[in-house]
């Protein structure tokens, strides 16, 4: 992530289809993905600026963009620096 090492155990992500009956077809109709990070001390600025564009950079998001709403949320902590 913007060249921040996170670790073994600093990311975490959960994802949540919701999926609507529409015409007699199952079709997805949102994703909401939630990222759990550990981040290095001081890293926090780098790291908000890389959520807050990740959507548009992502190439599954924008594949699925005007037909699938996607959203996020994340729990970030700060570790130790180095």
């Amino acid at each position: 992530m913007r060249g921040i090492s996170l670790g073994n155990d600093g990311i975490r992500a959960t994802a949540r289809g919701v999926n609507q009956l529409r015409d007699r077809l199952i079709l997805l109709e949102s994703i909401h993905v939630h990222y759990d990070l550990t981040i290095p001390a001081g890293s926090r600025e780098k790291v908000d600026r890389a959520l807050n564009s990740h959507v548009e950079k992502c190439p599954t998001a924008q594949s699925l963009k005007g037909a699938v709403e996607i959203t996020w949320s994340a729990d970030i902590r700060e570790g130790a620096s180095g």
